[in-house]
Parts: C-alpha cells; sequence; structure tokens
C-alpha cells in the first residue's frame, strides 16, 4: 500500500472507482456476481454493441474487477473481488465519520420529536 499524505491508498484504486463510475460497468459488475458470462450474455440486456461492451471490460479487467479466460472461441468473463475489497476497506476508513454524523442527525430528529410533543402537550 502507498502512503499519499496521511491516507494509505492502494495503488489501483483511482483505477477501480474510475470503473465503478460507470452505471453500465457497475451493471455489468452486478451480472459477473451471478457467474462468469460472454461477452454477448454480458451484451444482450443493453442496447449496445458488442465492441462497446468488450471496450467496458477491458475497463473493468485494467481496474483488476473482473478476470477473461479463453474457453475455445469464447473468452468468458468472471468477477475478481480482491480489488472491489480495497476500494470497500478504503471507505470503512470514513465509517467513524458517517457514524457520527449520523448520531449527530438523530440527536437533532430526537430533540425535534421531543419539542414537538412539548408543544403539542401545552396546546
Amino acid at each position: 500500500m502507498e502512503q499519499l499524505s496521511y491516507i494509505s491508498v492502494q495503488p489501483n484504486l483511482d483505477a477501480v472507482f474510475s470503473a465503478l463510475a460507470d452505471p453500465t460497468r457497475r451493471a455489468i459488475l452486478s451480472r459477473l456476481a451471478d457467474g462468469q458470462a460472454s461477452v454477448n450474455e454480458i451484451a444482450a440486456p443493453f442496447k449496445m454493441s458488442q465492441p462497446a461492451v468488450s471496450r467496458h471490460l477491458k475497463v473493468l479487467e485494467r481496474a483488476g474487477l473482473i478476470e477473461r479466460d479463453i474457453d475455445q472461441q469464447r473468452r468468458p468473463a468472471r468477477l475478481k473481488a480482491d480489488n472491489m475489497a480495497a476500494a470497500v476497506d478504503w471507505l470503512g476508513e470514513f465509517e467513524k465519520f458517517w457514524k457520527s454524523s449520523f448520531d449527530q442527525l438523530d440527536d437533532v430528529l430526537h430533540r425535534m420529536k421531543l419539542s414537538e410533543t412539548k408543544e403539542t402537550e401545552i396546546d
């Protein structure tokens, strides 16, 4: 892991988040979570050409999110979760911040509810 300023960063994290930024690529990953698939099988639900799907697969492969095998004339793709796990780990570093923010929001909502209850009791 590379250390940049005060945050530890996986070397391929930028490529992972860049790949995940596209909704089509996220849909492809969701499809591959069910098992490996060929380009034709992946392209079926999309209104795009097979070469366009292949370009998306190349981005996912460069990011280390999928692997492609050679199976006779097919090149099935399958999910490779290692780099996705690195992204989840990186996001997990912010869990303390999120929990703190949600706790603060809960406190505000609780105080608002108490205030409303007191106002209705006075009326």
